[in-house]
């Protein structure tokens, strides 16, 4: 028995071990990251460091295709604990200043001021109004959005939500995480927001 006893602890110690060892060598840099790094350099406010990814970023990356079921809901379940509302409870502003930041696609590169705000750049993927002709399809049409949904509360909350970090709704979604990521301020998602809830707004008309 006592042999016994002791060859399970010896498979169990190494077994172990080998899982260390595979936790650790998933964590060590490929050749190709560092190929990569090493031919980028900091340029303005474009630094090296956006290279490095997070426990998201890391898991799409490992799935990019097809990902297992449990993987999807660890991934927006970390995101939904990295959610910020607003501290004054307020999540819309004003939809005509949301109409401006969804047309620009300024912000985040080396050759913009990062003293001026970055904009959403949201006709590259959605199509928001019937006025604007030029528009992307990567991601769904948002034409009336809140006149399909209705302006509550939940709906308010799952908006601005989605805006600021949408890897809590749909993992690895084409979707940047405006908020999380720090491509638009609180206000700035507050305006976004109304812009497409907002019964005036042209997304509603």
């Amino acid at each position: 028995m006592k042999r016994i006893h002791l060859g399970s602890l010896s498979i169990a110690t190494i077994a172990a071990s080998i899982q260390i060892c595979s936790a650790a060598d998933a964590l060590k840099p490929t050749q190709a990251e560092i190929v990569m790094k090493a031919s980028f350099k900091d340029r303005g406010q474009a630094k090296v460091d956006r290279l490095n990814q997070d426990e998201t970023q890391r898991l799409c990356s490992q799935f990019p295709d097809k990902r297992p079921a449990e993987v999807a809901k660890r991934i927006e379940a970390l995101n939904m604990k990295l959610m910020k509302y607003p501290a004054d409870g307020k999540l819309l502003g004003d939809w005509k200043e949301g109409e401006k930041i969804a047309q620009s696609g300024v912000g985040k590169q080396f050759s913009d001021n990062p003293a001026q705000p970055a904009g959403g750049n949201c006709y590259a993927c959605h199509q928001l109004t019937k006025a604007e002709i030029s528009f992307g399809n990567i991601g769904p049409s948002l034409y009336n959005y809140g006149k399909l949904r209705g302006n509550t509360e939940p709906i308010q909350k799952y908006t601005y939500g989605k805006i600021y970090n949408a890897d809590a709704y749909s993992a690895c979604t084409n979707m940047p995480r405006f908020g999380h990521s720090g491509i638009l301020t609180e206000e700035q998602i507050k305006h976004v927001t109304a812009l497409l809830l907002d019964p005036n707004s042209p997304v509603n008309n």
